[in-house]
């Protein structure tokens, strides 16, 4: 039965997180929101919403290793092979600011991350722990990162609209649908990540795993899946900015803000093997860097290079754990 409701809750997370972006997608259409605001916030951020809601409840059940694990494990996965498989599709091109500015914002949040949770290095304490105050500057954090964007996006935002002038009838009843589609994804998702969070922990004591091991692997993977699905998607339809501001904001907004708000509600004991992956995670942002500089994008060697990584990564884990 466990495993049973473990698959029930992918399903519903996946389905739903599915629903959600495209609700959204089409609310911000319909409002004439900028394709970077969409790529970066609605998009990303729909896609994050399965590690947000798993994350916080493994939080509220005192499954910080879950929460934690979840997250890394889930921003591995999207810098190595979400961005690896959907540039061997189709090669992702890289705007300048997202070089200049969106990456070092994702290197910002690894460090931030990396330092908050070293306590036993950098304050001999007896535990590594990411404490409410941390948590809190890490929202504020996401705060400014929203700021950005927004700013960013308002200075297109009039071009779009002039673009999209004529509104097309009955927009206003596929405003009311489009809502009610976001409302069900959301549902979905909330239901989901409870079901997830329960099974996986159940299983990994079956199995005498740890909980560490479960976040970065089965978890992490089944929360990702939006991200694999609406990225490939995105590259398919040539829709690159879309595909990589897709996995880019993901990253932020699992550390800023899924964290932060984890951490807020309680505070974060945190496996001090998982040091090592966010390290990981921190050299495979610098790497996507240095891909992206190169010719101002990610193509298909780069990308099977990142798959590659994942792959021997994931097989590291397992033997570690």
């Amino acid at each position: 039965m466990v495993y049973l409701l473990l698959i029930i809750g992918f399903a519903l997370l996946i389905k739903g997180a599915g629903y959600f972006v495209d609700g959204s997608s089409s609310i911000a259409r319909l409002l004439h929101v900028s394709p970077l605001l969409i790529g970066l916030t609605i998009v990303a951020f729909g896609t994050s919403s399965p590690e947000a809601v798993v994350s916080i409840i493994a939080a509220l059940e005192g499954s910080a290793d879950v929460a934690i694990g979840n997250v890394v494990g889930s921003n591995i996965f999207n810098i190595t092979f979400v961005v690896g498989l959907t540039a061997v599709l189709y090669p992702l091109t890289v705007q300048n600011d997202t070089i200049r500015k969106e990456i070092p914002f994702t290197l910002l949040a690894g460090t931030a991350l990396l330092i908050f949770i070293s306590d036993t290095f950098l304050q001999h304490a007896g535990i590594n722990e990411i404490t409410r105050s941390e948590g809190l500057i890490l929202l504020l954090f996401f705060a400014v990162f929203l700021y950005y964007i927004f700013e960013a996006a308002r200075k297109n935002r009039s071009e779009n609209k002039t673009a999209n002038q004529q509104e097309a009838p009955g927009s206003k009843e596929g405003l009311t649908k489009q809502l009610l589609l976001t409302l069900a994804g959301i549902t979905a998702i909330i239901i989901g990540g409870n079901l997830v969070v329960r099974s996986s922990t159940e299983i990994a004591y079956s199995f005498g795993m740890s909980e560490t091991l479960v976040g970065l692997t089965i978890v992490a993977l089944g929360t990702s899946l939006p991200e694999l699905v609406t990225s490939i998607t995105a590259a398919l339809k040539k829709q690159s900015e879309i595909a990589l501001g897709n996995i880019i904001g993901s990253n932020i907004f699992n550390i800023f803000f899924v964290l932060g708000a984890a951490s807020v509600i309680t505070p974060l004991a945190v496996d001090s093997r998982i040091l090592l992956d966010v390290v990981f995670m921190i050299l495979l942002t610098i790497v996507i860097l240095v891909f992206s500089r190169t010719n101002y994008a990610v193509g298909k060697y780069e990308g099977s290079v990142l798959a590659a990584a994942y792959v021997i990564y994931l097989i590291y884990i397992i033997f570690r754990n």
